[in-house]
């Protein structure tokens, strides 16, 4: 990856404008992946979804002019990432959406910098701050408070809202898992679309056999909303955001870019009030400041730059 660009703004128009819309682009993701799951088994959508993203980034890497093969040990790297990546995470978060709201998961999802921490720590030698541990407290604080508005609103029962709260830890572990696989040597001498390209391929053959083993053969939704829904998880919460994403890592710094991590949830949230009936309270207000408030701290207080993102949100 390039060196950042020393001393751009986030906040010139151009750059703004991009950072903005990739956060609106995938924090949109969270309440389509709701619809989603509503009349297909989610192995089937997910596939369907990564059919659609890995086409599409094969054809940007063609566009770009960069290579579409991977260098020697590059399978193996795209394995792992299919496997943590496209696979568990995704079949994790899918999951979840079944039992908690969508905005919920989202913001639970903000908690990523904390195991990419620890195991950036454990694998990479990267440091831990003490900012970094205060503010993740900070913000486990704020999502305990949001779960307990979950439970206390919802229809569900406890043990179906703390099951979909495993589910996403489950799936930010495995978030993570692929965020560090990126981030080591071996990984890093890939080509990065084609490498996401291949690990997006190697999911969707994964997916496919588990959902054919658990839920029989290929089942499609014929609604138009489910076929956009394909479209816009696969090419514009992949496909266009990637280019965006990493030029801003470029122009202003991996640190900055890493924000839109606040964002995203906001926008997930705000969606889940409008389509899902979410309703504010002071409980689950005051846990979103805190959650949002103690993400700020930590990623403020961070000792390393945040490793390569392995994916957009989900």
């Amino acid at each position: 990856m390039s060196t950042p660009v020393e001393g751009e703004s986030l906040f010139t128009p151009r750059n703004f404008a991009a950072f903005l819309l990739v956060s609106v682009i995938w924090g949109g993701t969270w309440l389509v992946i709701r619809d989603q799951i509503a009349s297909v088994p989610a192995s089937w959508s997910i596939s369907y979804r990564f059919i659609v993203a890995a086409l599409g980034m094969f054809a940007l890497a063609a566009i770009r002019r960069e290579r579409l093969s991977l260098a020697p040990g590059g399978m193996r790297w795209a394995c792992l990432l299919g496997l943590f990546q496209f696979t568990l995470n995704f079949a994790f978060v899918y999951n979840a959406e079944s039992y908690i709201t969508s905005g919920l998961v989202a913001v639970m999802f903000a908690l990523l910098v904390v195991p990419n921490a620890i195991f950036g720590r454990i694998f990479l030698g990267q440091q831990i701050t003490g900012p970094f541990i205060v503010g993740s407290a900070i913000a486990a604080i704020g999502v305990a408070l949001l779960f307990a508005h979950e439970w206390q609103s919802s229809p569900a029962t406890l043990s179906e809202v703390l099951l979909g709260a495993g589910l996403t830890v489950c799936g930010i572990l495995s978030a993570s898992a692929a965020n560090i696989t990126q981030a080591m040597e071996g990984a890093k001498k890939q080509p990065f679309l084609a490498l996401l390209a291949w690990s997006m391929a190697i999911g969707v053959v994964i997916n496919s056999v588990f959902a054919w083993a658990t839920s029989g053969p290929p089942q499609f939704d014929t609604r138009t909303s489910y076929s956009l829904g394909i479209l816009y998880l696969g090419l514009a919460g992949s496909v266009v955001t990637f280019p965006l994403y990493y030029g801003l890592v470029r122009k202003i710094g991996a640190g900055q870019a890493a924000y839109s991590s606040v964002i995203v949830p906001v926008v997930a949230m705000v969606l889940s009030t409008l389509f899902e009936g979410f309703v504010w309270g002071p409980l689950p207000a005051a846990g979103a400041v805190i959650t949002l408030s103690g993400m700020v701290i930590a990623m403020r207080g961070r000792a390393s730059p945040p490793p390569r993102r392995a994916t957009p949100e989900p």
